[in-house]
């Protein structure tokens, strides 16, 4: 009997990390690109390999807009230029969102607002093409969900 209900566990937990990766892979192949512009940031850390701690310059924006201190995270609206250049809008009020216009998730944290993921792991030596990098590369859905797929120096 015990060895029935582990069996059934295990497949139900392979299910579950099966769907959620496929979720995934479908923002990447048929998610927006959207381009975020990075701010300056220690760009390696010489503890962890090859990684790179990432800062957007959109939270910047963002947080001197003023957000409310005590929302603890939440979206913001951006909106996407023909380069696919987010730019920080305003903060989700509910109202629709007009053509062009994206919800991004924010936290904030004790140095400020901060968009998730901060920090991108690469191949071991291929630090030379990240680290003149201008910008991120994700791919939102239509729900807001978003990946960070990749960093490039130029729209």
């Amino acid at each position: 009997m015990r060895l029935k209900i582990m069996i059934g566990l295990t497949v139900v937990i392979l299910l579950v990390l099966n769907y959620s990766i496929y979720q995934k892979e479908e923002i990447i192949d048929k998610g927006e690109t959207v381009l975020l512009e990075l701010a300056p940031v220690d760009p390696r850390s010489l503890i962890q390999g090859d990684y790179m701690r990432l800062r957007y310059e959109i939270e910047s924006v963002a947080d001197e807009a003023n957000a409310s201190p005590d929302v603890e995270s939440g979206y913001m609206i951006v909106s996407v230029n023909e380069q696919h250049i987010a730019n920080f809008v305003r903060f989700d009020d509910d109202s629709p969102l007009a053509e062009g216009e994206k919800r991004l998730y924010y936290h904030r944290s004790y140095n400020g607002l901060k968009i998730v993921p901060d920090s991108f792991f690469f191949q071991e030596g291929h630090a030379d093409r990240y680290q003149n990098a201008k910008y991120g590369v994700f791919k939102f859905d239509d729900s807001g969900n978003h990946i960070l797929t990749g960093l490039v120096n130029k729209p």
